[in-house]
């Protein structure tokens, strides 16, 4: 048996300062850069992708694996078309080249479901249509998906299966990986597609009440594993959808996937009345940036575990560039000594801390690169590195951390990690790898929405959702979409 195994990955914020291009695919960080055939299988053995959890799978059924490429880029602006038609391409080409060698049985997609391509606003749904030129409408083919898709009609209609991950934080990537292989395995022993239904739903969650940890998104997830037991019924998917790109189709989405079409509507209609009925409580308690520096200065004094400061707006998963200052600003002007910023991607001030070296003082113009709004300061370079790594948390262990070149430094008493590249603050290596044992920092100011919860959790004091600016708003409705269903409803969804 042969299956061609491939990936393309990347969650687009139509609102973000920079576009995706095809660079960026190159040197992500958190991910391996762009894989092409043979290197492919053995680069993402050891990382938590969902490739990962597919491979072995198959390798377990004695399946041939023909693999394509496999590609990520850190989320950020719309990926421009000239990256995606590189992509495209080659994943088209190497398919070609494949079915030439021989026979295909199945087709295994890793996707994230949440990209945007300037030309191809479902840009999923348009390389589904571009494989599916190649291998048939008959082919079985199957596909992984980031709960943050924003599930469409047409990758529906394309994929025999669509699986997301059940978790945010995502920490079963693998395993919606393997389900994946497990079921295009057993669409190729059935040798007939399953009944789909699919809907969407009319508001959106904000990325803060979409963590799993906690309600009101944990009992959902509860009653989503319980209808999936439903007779008949092969897969359940959910997707919680990404509220920051501008296309028709945004929205969370639900899809069923069953032996007859009566039990998929069943458990599509139950799944879209429990989500439904729980919409009023999807809010977010979040605080300025003023008050949240306040409060955990309050709540760190004589605590024995960090306060945990929640960049959420400017997190580098979400679109942001990982650059705003004003939560940093803050946690000086309130002389929040010792706490630990992580991270200001800046690749200018990086640079001049490593001119400069250990021990030495430069005066810098740091961050605000997307929006203009730099923090001057004078900062004590405390220490340099490469900025590679590797991630030990919940999420990425495995993976390789590349943030480029990066400095420590101090700014009357605040701490803060300088990177080349962007990363969001999800894994508590990143900190580590600077010689700082996260656990006892008094306060951490990370850059992300909810990521961060896998790894911090489970060492935080308290956690304080912190609004500063950036284009990750904790609240999507205040955006300027021209392109939704007239029927999303817009509700304030913090308080």
């Amino acid at each position: 048996m042969r299956i061609a195994i491939c990936g393309f990955l990347h969650e687009s914020h139509s609102f973000a300062p920079r576009p995706t291009t095809y660079a960026d695919f190159l040197n992500p960080g958190g991910l391996p850069a762009l894989q092409a055939g043979a290197t492919m299988i053995e680069a993402l053995r050891p990382t938590s992708a969902p490739t990962a959890g597919a491979i072995p799978v198959a390798e377990a059924a004695g399946v041939t694996l023909c693999p394509l490429i496999w590609c990520f880029a850190n989320p950020a602006g719309p990926v421009q078309d000239e990256a995606f038609e590189r992509i495209a391409a080659q994943i088209c080409a190497r398919l070609a080249d494949a079915l030439d060698a021989g026979p295909l049985d199945g087709v295994y997609l890793d996707l994230h479901g949440a990209a945007v391509v300037d030309s191809f606003p479902d840009a999923e749904g348009e390389l589904l249509r571009r494989v599916r030129a190649i291998v048939g409408d008959a082919m079985p083919l199957t596909i992984s998906l980031d709960p943050h898709a924003n599930l469409t009609a047409a990758m529906i209609r394309l994929a025999d299966a669509a699986v997301p991950f059940r978790t945010y934080p995502h920490v079963d990537m693998k395993e919606a990986g393997a389900q994946a292989m497990r079921l295009l395995l057993a669409r190729i022993a059935a040798q007939r597609p399953w009944f789909r239904a699919f809907r969407q739903l009319d508001f959106w969650i904000p990325l803060g009440s979409q963590c799993t940890l906690m309600a009101p998104m944990l009992p959902a997830m509860d009653r989503r594993a319980e209808l999936a037991q439903a007779q008949g019924v092969v897969e359940l998917a959910f997707c919680f959808g990404f509220p920051y790109a501008d296309f028709i189709d945004c929205a969370p989405g639900i899809a069923a996937y069953a032996e007859t079409q009566e039990q998929a509507d069943a458990a599509v209609d139950a799944m879209f009345a429990d989500v439904a009925e729980r919409e009023p409580l999807f809010v977010q308690d979040t605080l300025p940036s003023a008050h949240a520096v306040a409060a955990a200065l309050r709540d760190s004094a004589g605590a024995g575990r960090p306060v945990v400061l929640a960049d959420t707006q400017d997190n580098p998963g979400g679109g942001g560039h990982g650059d705003t200052t004003e939560l940093l600003s803050e946690l000086v002007r309130q002389k929040a000594v010792g706490a630990l910023v992580c991270l200001i991607n800046d690749s200018e001030s990086a640079a001049a801390c490593h001119a400069a070296g250990e021990g030495a003082t430069v005066t810098l113009s740091l961050g605000g690169k997307s929006d203009g709004m730099p923090y001057p300061c004078s900062a004590r370079v405390e220490k340099l590195t490469d900025g590679v790594f590797t991630l030990t948390g919940p999420m990425g262990a495995g993976n390789p951390g590349n943030l480029g070149p990066s400095a420590l430094i101090d700014v009357d008493g605040v701490h803060i990690i300088v990177a080349t590249r962007k990363m969001q603050a999800l894994d508590q290596a990143i900190i580590r790898h600077f010689g700082i044992e996260p656990a006892e920092v008094p306060i951490l100011a990370l850059k992300s929405s909810v990521h961060f919860r896998a790894d911090f959790g489970p060492i935080a004091e308290r956690i304080i959702v912190a609004i500063a600016p950036g284009p990750v708003l904790a609240d999507p409705a205040v955006l300027n979409f021209r392109h939704v269903r007239s029927e999303i409803r817009r509700r304030p969804r913090t308080q």
